[in-house]
């Protein structure tokens, strides 16, 4: 067998309740397990914002673009797991009849939308702001601006490091870290050029080099290094460029994270990737073999794994009946 070096077989995924979605190119396929235990799998197609546009494959912008649609698909494949779930129905609350009684079919994107964009106003709040103004409590001690940037990053780590271990705590976030888990592994037995196989997803890595955790990680880095540059002495124009900044530090570290995805057995993108990789075994859980087996049913049902390992392992897994790894 011929083999390269671990290169992105370009599947992007995340884990949902009680299932799996799994990404390659504009082909998205969302498994569930349904309370009755049988899978239900729906396969359809997602464009995101500026479909087309060439600017969404320009380096440094692209994960601005990324980002976006990662937010959207995502809202809509938790949805969607979410309905299954015997009481979603009994749970409905009188502002979903609303408005589906106003925006009738359109009422999920709408939801759909304000989820997302509470969500990012949430995220620059509390991860860009908050620990801005925490630190700012220190300027009467702390003379040195750049010492200030380093003190605020330190806490907007702390912040989001902390928020991860609190949910990680909560029952029904362990069974989506598991299907997360199951996700890894799926993708990692493929890009090591082994069949995919329950057994064989089973022994690779719950850890991924791409993976959204390592992603907003490298976020809070990037943060650190740009703000300590960049210095503003007006304190509203501070928290502006902070604001202003995301997008930037969102393209960077996306930039950051395909070259991880790329390049895994280069020694400087382990130390680089190292941290995510540690937190990731905070948002990552051992699967069951029946998790597997979901994840499995979604990457098939958007990606020929067959062909990739012929074309990129130079193996023919329909004639290697003799070696079943």
């Amino acid at each position: 067998m011929s083999k390269k070096c671990n290169r992105s077989c370009g599947i992007g995924g995340q884990a949902v309740l009680e299932g799996v979605m799994m990404k390659k190119g504009d082909l998205y396929a969302v498994t569930v397990r349904k309370p009755d235990g049988n899978l239900e799998i729906d396969t359809e197609e997602f464009h995101g914002v500026m479909h087309g546009n060439k600017i969404k494959k320009t380096p440094f912008i692209r994960g601005i673009f990324n980002f976006v649609d990662s937010l959207i698909l995502g809202t809509r494949t938790l949805t969607y797991s979410a309905n299954f779930m015997e009481d979603a129905q009994a749970q409905e609350t009188a502002m979903d009849q609303w408005l589906k009684k106003v925006f009738k079919d359109k009422a999920e994107s709408v939801i759909n939308t304000v989820t997302v964009t509470l969500s990012i106003i949430l995220a620059i709040g509390i991860f860009m702001v908050l620990p801005y103004f925490i630190s700012s409590f220190l300027n009467s001690f702390v003379r040195s601006t750049t010492v200030l940037a380093i003190i605020e990053g330190i806490i907007r780590l702390g912040i989001f490091v902390g928020y991860v271990v609190l949910i990680s705590a909560m029952e029904d976030i362990k069974r989506v870290y598991m299907y997360h888990g199951a996700e890894h592994k799926c993708i990692n037995c493929i890009e090591k050029g082994h069949k995919l196989t329950v057994e064989n997803a089973m022994r690779s890595s719950r850890l991924h080099k791409r993976c959204g955790t390592s992603f907003m990680l490298f976020v809070m880095m990037v943060s650190i290094v740009l703000f300590m540059f960049i210095k503003v002495e007006d304190p509203f124009m501070r928290v502006l460029v902070r604001i202003l900044l995301v997008p930037v530090i969102a393209g960077i570290s996306y930039e950051i994270i395909r070259l991880a995805g790329n390049n895994s057995s280069n020694i400087l993108v382990k130390i680089i990737s190292a941290p995510g990789m540690w937190l990731q075994t905070l948002t990552t859980k051992e699967p069951t073999e029946d998790m597997v087996e979901v994840a499995i049913k979604s990457v098939e049902a958007v990606f020929d794994w067959k062909e990739y390992l012929k074309e990129e392992f130079g193996r023919d897994v329909d004639e290697d009946t003799q070696n079943p790894a």
